[in-house]
């Protein structure tokens, strides 16, 4: 069944789902008839934007410049290692072959950085969530690449310590590389490049509108800090300009709102966050209770009768409600992590509450109804294992 958030709430975590304002979609087609294999000169506009785009990223993140040539968040991630190695190998430095990876960090982090053909050492959390830095410091060496950071991490927290992270990494020799993919808290009012980061990526189909639900299209353009300039590609765009639609969709989202009101979003997020966690906080177990950022992670529900986090989420759709990212990250065994985004009304926010809290007192007065959950949707559970293995795509009359 569709579902979009033009039509519900959708609180998936690690990956704001903004809204798509409709004059994205009327800006964006009136481009559907430009071609990859055009002279150069018909397409100044276009080049317009990458400009545009370059210049305001790079204020926005304290960047030098971007390549916008990945076209995706992971697609990003491996460009970007692939800098941070060019950068070691063209100074000699051959022996940097591992890049440090938090244990709460995105999974597609230690996945791109094996890709590349780097080692993963993996730093430890304190009980906080934060990275522990007493961890940190006999993993520095000369055999370190870098390390990679989410910045709110995965558990929406602020990494309090990063200026000292980042002056034990660069005091090696490493690199830090930023995942932008929990940036839109920050937007307008903290810059990774001013944290000491070298490398980033930003997701403009999260962070700057379009969201992304179904697996794309997506645009991961990568920032560098000036040191790392000179190995970036020339043209920073692929021969077929990436992902134009989801560009300049970001690019009407920035103009739209402006520099005096871009930094809106970040705190508007952070607020929809706190207020549903601290709403629910004595019915959901909360193993960090501190402020967070754009996003948050609850360890189950606070009765333990056998209700599992994926009956929570199953019973949610009967309700109407999109299941939030269940069981990530990996840190507590029954995860639920919800992430509103900036755009949702009270009315909504307070309706998912509603109803989360009618489902926790549900679990304790009839476990068996969400084991059972969903009721009303057309199928119940079907066997999610042979579903990823061995999809069936097409339909077929009985």
């Amino acid at each position: 069944m569709n579902f979009g958030v033009d039509t519900g709430f959708y609180p998936l975590g690690s990956c704001t789902m903004k809204y798509n304002p409709k004059i994205n979609e009327e800006i964006v087609s009136q481009f559907d008839g430009i071609h990859p294999l055009q002279p150069e000169e018909t397409v100044k506009g276009v080049r317009a934007v990458y400009d545009f785009m370059d210049k305001a990223l790079a204020e926005i993140t304290g960047m030098k410049h971007f390549t916008f040539l990945p076209c995706a968040g992971a697609h990003g991630e491996l460009t970007g290692l692939m800098l941070m190695r060019e950068y070691h190998m063209s100074r000699g430095d051959l022996a940097r072959t591992k890049v440090i990876v938090p244990d709460s960090a995105h999974g597609t982090n230690p996945a791109s950085a094996a890709v590349c053909g780097l080692d993963i050492v993996v730093v430890k959390s304190r009980p906080d969530g934060l990275v522990d830095v007493e961890d940190l410091k006999p993993l520095l060496g000369p055999d370190i690449a870098g390390i990679m950071m989410t910045n709110p991490n995965t558990l929406g927290l602020f990494e309090r310590d990063i200026k000292e992270i980042a002056a034990l990494v660069h005091e090696c020799g490493g690199l830090l590389y930023y995942d932008g993919a929990n940036m839109n808290p920050l937007l307008g009012v903290v810059r990774p490049g001013d944290m000491g980061f070298d490398i980033m990526h930003l997701n403009l189909h999260k962070t700057f509108s379009t969201p992304h639900g179904g697996g794309g299209p997506g645009s991961g353009p990568v920032g560098v800090a000036e040191r790392i300039v000179p190995f970036l590609d020339i043209p920073r765009t692929s021969g077929f300009h990436g992902n134009f639609g989801i560009i300049l969709r970001a690019c009407a989202y920035i103009l739209t709102l402006g520099r005096e009101n871009v930094k809106m979003a970040g705190p508007l997020a952070t607020l929809s966050a706190n207020y549903i966690k601290e709403s629910l906080k004595d019915c959901y177990k909360l193993p960090i209770p501190t402020v967070c950022k754009h996003e948050f992670v609850f360890d189950g529900i606070a009765v333990d009768n056998g209700v599992s986090t994926l009956d929570v989420a199953k019973r949610l759709l009967d309700y109407g409600f999109h299941a939030p990212t269940i069981y990530f990250p990996l840190l507590f065994h029954q995860a639920i992590m919800i992430e509103p985004t900036e755009t949702e009304s009270l009315e909504t926010i307070d309706g998912f509450i509603e109803v989360m809290r009618t489902i926790a007192r549900e679990a304790a007065e009839d476990p068996e109804l969400l084991h059972g959950a969903p009721h009303n949707t057309p199928i119940g559970r079907p066997d999610e294992t042979a579903a990823a293995r061995q999809p069936i795509l097409k339909y077929a009359e009985q």
